[in-house]
């Protein structure tokens, strides 16, 4: 049986969904905050790549909310003194706290019912996946597009 987590993003501009990932991760993680940590620095990096993209369009962007269920990689990601106690992903660490710092991502808690996310990533029960399916504007999955 594998071990390795999945992790999941969606970009949104506006209301509109412009960019979704779900990848199995390629190692065991060692922790929940260690999935969620590298799932905010594989967020980051897209959101930084549409970010110069639309730059070079023309476009201004304001900073991206990054939404997170997981409490701990939050502080992770807003207190530099806890990035001695995971060593093993510094690089992330390094890579989304210099985001944060700058003003170009905002860390935000959002409780496990409302992460969007998780309807590319997990199993849910049909109530929760017609709630999250409506959050995101999805309204017949079946029409003809």
């Amino acid at each position: 049986m594998m071990r390795r987590s999945i992790i999941g993003y969606f970009l949104q501009l506006g209301h509109a969904l412009v960019s979704w990932k779900t990848k199995r991760q390629a190692t065991v993680s060692r922790s929940s905050t260690e999935v969620e940590y590298r799932a905010m620095a594989s967020a980051t990096s897209e959101f930084i790549w549409i970010r110069n993209l639309l730059r070079f369009l023309g476009c201004s962007v304001s900073p991206a909310h990054l939404r997170c269920d997981n409490q701990a990689a939050l502080h992770i990601a807003n207190n530099p003194v806890f990035h001695e106690h995971i060593k093993h992903v510094k690089v992330d660490c390094h890579f989304v706290c210099e985001r944060i710092t700058s003003g170009k991502v905002l860390p935000q808690y959002t409780p496990t019912t409302e992460q969007l996310a998780d309807i590319f990533t997990k199993a849910l029960g049909q109530r929760q996946f017609h709630y999250l399916m409506g959050k995101l504007g999805i309204l017949n999955p079946h029409a003809p597009t």
